[in-house]
């Protein structure tokens, strides 16, 4: 600790505040809110802290420490959310591109108003409804919202289009109308107030409607137009009337495609729910007003890898409802935010500076049954889900993929853009089915009918290095076989092509080569570190292969999950390259490792569980297949075997006593 941050420790007064950590270039790398900025402060430098991991590596970068004093932990809260949204502090939880997000605008303040997609929301009079993460969701909404209801899209000045909707006309208002209505008027999506075809007051009934549908008050919309056609039809005015019918009918249309979720909740509610992956979480809100889903949006958080569910919670609380123009009187989560009560605090202050019609009240739930519980299941499949497509769906982005290739060619000083990526990894249990994965990837997408698992059969014990060179003569040795004196062995084959189900579990039992007309890859990963790394590169000379090699382990070494970026490693620098964590190329490649992970460890633990499950009861003399397939059946795995007593086994069909008592014994001894 140097002098600097030890005068900053000892002036830090007991008042809630924010403080602000600064590495030594002077960038801010984290922002955080305290109740007494002294005991907040200082705990990140007491020995004695259980740290997580990337606090431990946030303190070993500090150089010094600005904090702000204010009235209120709501103030610190406010506060900490503007920095972090300025500054994007390397360390914090942060929304991926949350500059971005469109809103719905209800020009309220214009006369005639318009309905519209903004990129931002002010408090200045106007209804804003959003944020919404998908522009074009927000178009297609505009759309249907103009089919359903017939208010303007130009974007003239409609002040002289009638008299003030209050008081008199200033001196020398004179009505000016334009000559003749557009093709709006003629298809019905506009009553054409430009030509006073409509007055100020049916107008601003029809924004009415838009604005209580957007709330999600259907019924009452449906309730008006509903009036609003009987009234025409005793008018005579049936032409109207049947407009107004089949505006009705439409409306009712978009409203069966609404699941309905019987609830006894009649206020406003939203559902929050996270899915983690890698280093990004999906947090899910689901939007229900008086029991009934409205709609939902999703947001991808970066930086969660070491973060407790509570801080990723909060963190997302604080972004999403910062810009959001609306707050629900009753927010449930999956789990319960950090400094619950202060986030609680702020949000009513929130809701009661907005005109809600009603209570100002707010209140965070976290239920642990009954319907609500139901609920926050149900949104959290779908963030699993929603994860799952984004990842895909950044993969199938061809300019995203090209533009990480190219940055992982100048990362690492390649002279092409790496079309063909092989990824390697090892996976086993203290050294026990150790079996190694090969992932594809062309053109940065996954080409899963060349993935390969091999099971490690020269190596025993837990022995990474070798792992990966076993793996790699494997691969490579039979490609170069013809070209090379290196004679080609059984042990040379790995298992057979897996077809599009990558969860398809395929034994290396030797019956599959591999294939000559295979592509030599542009760029080997290693999933490891430095050692990892010379290991893979000794067999690369060893077959005389000029292939780049790289290794991608997590900063601060590659045994632990819980860091906050990945270190790439090459044969030539001394030191490891460290992307940007919003760098496209770095997603990439945590994209293949994970993939080659995920690969592998299914594999293994399939290895693992035929061990357990027929392994032991194959080598239990008396045992067959349908004795064993009884006892697997009835008991579903050995310890719960281990745990039944000579008279539940004896009773199984096809036992005897004397079988009982073997496999009590063959599997006590393995005990």
């Amino acid at each position: 600790m140097n002098e600097k941050i030890q005068s900053v420790l000892n002036s830090l007064p007991h008042k809630p505040g924010i403080y602000l950590m600064k590495d030594a270039e002077g960038t801010i790398i984290y922002v955080g809110k305290a109740i007494s900025l002294y005991n907040r402060v200082r705990s990140y430098f007491l020995e004695s802290t259980d740290h997580s991991p990337k606090n431990r590596s946030m303190v070993s970068k500090i150089d010094d420490i600005e904090f702000l004093v204010v009235q209120n932990e709501v103030e610190a809260l406010v506060l900490e959310s503007n920095y972090i949204k300025q500054y994007r502090p390397k360390y914090n939880v942060l929304l991926r591109d949350d500059k971005s997000y469109p809103y719905i605008k209800v020009a309220l303040t214009e006369d005639f108003p318009r309905v519209y997609r903004v990129r931002s929301f002010h408090h200045d009079g106007n209804r804003y409804f959003g944020p919404y993460t998908n522009s074009g969701a927000v178009d297609a909404t505009l759309d249907l919202l103009n089919k359903l209801f017939a208010f303007r899209t130009c974007r003239y000045d409609g002040s002289a289009w009638a008299p003030p909707a209050k008081g008199e006309p200033p001196a020398g208002w004179k009505q000016k109308l334009l000559t003749r209505p557009c093709t709006q008027y003629y298809i019905h999506r506009c009553t054409a107030p430009c030509v006073a075809y409509t007055t100020r007051e049916e107008y601003n009934a029809i924004i009415k409607q838009v604005i209580l549908f957007l709330e999600g008050k259907h019924d009452e919309v449906l309730k008006d137009l509903q009036a609003k056609m009987d009234k025409a039809a005793e008018e005579l005015n049936f032409e109207e009337a049947a407009r107004l019918r089949d505006r009705i009918q439409a409306v009712e249309r978009v409203l069966e495609k609404q699941r309905i979720i019987n609830t006894d909740a009649q206020d406003d509610q939203d559902v929050i729910a996270l899915a983690s992956g890698d280093d990004e979480t999906c947090a899910l809100v689901f939007f229900f007003r008086a029991g009934k889903l409205v709609g939902r949006e999703y947001f991808i958080l970066q930086g969660t890898r070491d973060s407790s569910p509570g801080e990723v919670m909060g963190s997302f609380m604080q972004q999403f409802y910062q810009s959001s123009p609306h707050v629900p009187s009753e927010v449930i989560v999956e789990v319960e935010p950090d400094d619950r009560q202060v986030v609680q605090n702020w949000l009513r202050e929130k809701r009661k500076g907005v005109a809600t019609g009603g209570s100002s009240a707010v209140t965070i739930i976290t239920p642990k049954r009954g319907d609500k519980v139901q609920l926050v299941n149900m949104v959290k499949n779908n963030a699993k889900e929603v994860l799952d497509q984004q990842r895909i769906k950044w993969l199938t982005d061809s300019q995203k993929t090209q533009f990480a290739l190219e940055e992982i060619q100048k990362a690492i000083n390649l002279e092409t853009s790496p079309r063909r990526i092989e990824c390697y990894d090892i996976s086993n249990t203290q050294g026990t089915n150790s079996v190694g994965a090969m992932v594809v990837f062309e053109s940065g997408r996954p080409k899963k009918e060349e993935y390969r698992r091999f099971k490690i059969k020269q190596v025993e014990g837990p022995n990474d290095y070798a792992s990966h060179q076993e793996v790699l003569r494997r691969r490579f040795r039979k490609a170069v076989a013809n070209a090379s004196s290196i004679p080609s062995s059984p042990m040379d084959d790995i298992s057979s092509p897996i077809g599009e189900t990558v969860d398809e579990i395929i034994q290396d039992s030797g019956n599959g080569a591999l294939q000559h007309d295979w592509a030599m890859p542009d760029l080997v990963i290693i999933d490891g570190g430095r050692g990892q790394l010379n290991a893979a590169l000794q067999v690369m000379r060893e077959l005389n292969l000029d292939i780049p090699v790289i290794g991608v382990a997590k900063e601060e070494g590659s045994h632990t999950k819980l860091n906050t970026a990945e270190e790439i490693y090459t044969p030539d620098a001394p030191e490891p390259i460290i992307l940007p964590r919003n760098s496209q190329g770095l997603y990439l490649l945590q994209r293949i490792r994970d993939e080659a992970h995920r690969f592998g460890l299914s594999y293994h633990q399939k290895l693992r569980s035929n061990r357990t499950f027929k392994s032991v009861l194959d080598e239990i003399p008396g045992i067959g297949p349908k004795r064993k397939q009884a006892l697997l059946k009835h008991f579903g795995s050995v310890r719960a075997i281990s745990a039944a007593s000579l008279e539940d086994l004896t009773a199984l069909d096809g036992m005897t006593r004397d079988a009982a008592e073997k496999v009590k014994e063959y599997i006590g001894r393995l005990e």
